[in-house]
Formats: C-alpha cells, sequence, structure tokens
C-alpha cells in the first residue's frame, strides 16, 4: 500500500481524506491518505521521507514554511509535495482553484501561505487584505473577490452583483460569505469545489491518472 498524507495544524475539520480516498478507491489504486496535525512541517516532512509516502498536501499555516523541505518548489507557498527519487517537489495546486476564471482586478481577504499560492494565478491588478494591515477590504471595484482565510461566519466585504467570488473556507453550513455572493447575484465558487478544483490536481501529480473529478464532489457534499 502507498500512502499519502494531509499536514497542516489544525487538520480534524478536513474533507481532503474523505474526498482523496474517494478517489483513489474509484480508480482502484491500493493507496491510503490520511491527515496528521503537526506543528513542525520540515520535520513532518523529513518523517514522511523516511517513512516511504509518495506525497502530500498542504495547508494552513504550512503552505511557506514547507517550501524550506523542498529540493524545489513551484512558488513561495506550496500545497502539495511529491516525494520521488530521493528529492521532495513543492507544487501550487491551489492556482486550479482560480483558472479559467475572467478576471481584470482581483482583492484577497488573508495574506498568509493560502493567499499567496492564490496571487501568482491572479490578475496583475491585486490588492492583499489583511487584518493587521490595509483593512477592511474594498472590493468596488473588484471582478474577483477571493477569501483565503479561515473565517465562515463573516461576510468581511461588500459584494455586488457580476462579481466572482472563491472562498477557501467551507464548514458543515454555507459561509456566511457564500451566502451573501449568492444574494447579491455573484459567481460563486464555495470552500467545497475550491477543495475539489486543487485536490484533483494533487491527485494527478501523484498517481500521474486523471482525477475522478465527480467522485471527488460527491465525496464531500453535504
Amino acid at each position: 500500500m502507498k500512502h499519502v498524507a494531509l499536514l497542516g495544524h489544525p487538520v480534524a475539520h478536513s474533507l481532503s481524506p474523505r474526498m482523496q480516498n474517494a478517489a483513489l478507491a474509484v480508480r482502484g489504486l491500493d493507496w491510503r491518505y490520511d491527515a496528521f496535525d503537526v506543528e513542525d512541517v520540515v520535520a513532518a516532512v523529513a518523517a514522511l521521507r523516511t517513512l516511504g509516502f509518495v506525497g502530500a498536501n498542504v495547508t494552513i499555516p504550512h503552505k511557506q514554511a514547507v517550501v524550506a523541505a523542498c529540493d524545489e518548489a513551484d512558488g513561495d507557498a506550496v500545497n502539495t509535495l511529491v516525494f520521488a527519487d530521493g528529492r521532495v517537489a513543492g507544487f501550487n495546486t491551489d492556482r486550479e482553484i482560480v483558472a479559467g476564471i475572467d478576471a481584470t482586478r482581483a482583492c484577497v481577504i488573508g495574506a498568509g501561505g493560502a493567499a499567496r499560492a492564490l496571487a501568482a494565478a491572479l490578475p496583475s491588478d491585486t490588492t492583499m487584505f489583511s487584518r493587521s494591515g490595509e483593512w477592511p477590504p474594498d472590493a468596488a471595484g473588484c471582478d474577483l473577490v477571493v477569501n483565503a482565510t479561515p473565517v465562515r461566519d463573516e461576510v468581511l466585504v461588500e459584494l455586488r452583483a457580476g462579481q466572482t467570488v472563491v472562498d477557501l473556507a467551507y464548514g458543515e453550513e454555507e459561509t456566511a460569505l457564500v451566502a451573501a455572493a449568492r444574494a447579491a447575484g455573484c459567481t460563486v465558487i464555495d470552500g467545497r469545489e475550491a477543495l475539489v478544483r486543487q485536490g484533483a490536481a494533487s491527485f494527478r501529480l501523484w498517481t500521474g491518472l486523471e482525477p475522478p473529478v465527480e467522485t471527488m464532489r460527491a465525496a464531500i457534499r453535504p
């Protein structure tokens, strides 16, 4: 059996194991995906290498710190690791969340690893808002609004019809931002769909197979 991990802190809420194990099973692979709550991500990656894991996802708050554990990385924040030939390669599959969105001006709520990972695929005219810096967020002139924080119970920003709203956060219920975006007439990519988009790209990197996207969606929908 081959093994893949999710590394983050916390991770108990994550739907990634349910989604990825469903995908691995439908492709007939004898693989297992498990979540590990870790504080020292560099040490955790070293342990996975020793144990023979083939890959990992990395989530909050480690997407930037994990780059130090990579032999090569495609950015300063990554969320997917591939272990092969004694090396660790880091990839940013978060870019797939916003791939194909036609936007000329974007605002990103958050300034951590998730926000930086997405920024690589956003328009050049992108403003990042954080509570420790520029606040409150002003999305009035933006056609794309991204919440890259774990906040689920605040709308955080004023919205208008015609905008595309991407919310990386998810829970048992629809987040306040997603509910407000739907009510305002926005195009919405919620946290579960975002998880599927980046997870499908990770699956392809680990296995070399096309991901069963509909199976992945079905596995994590309420």
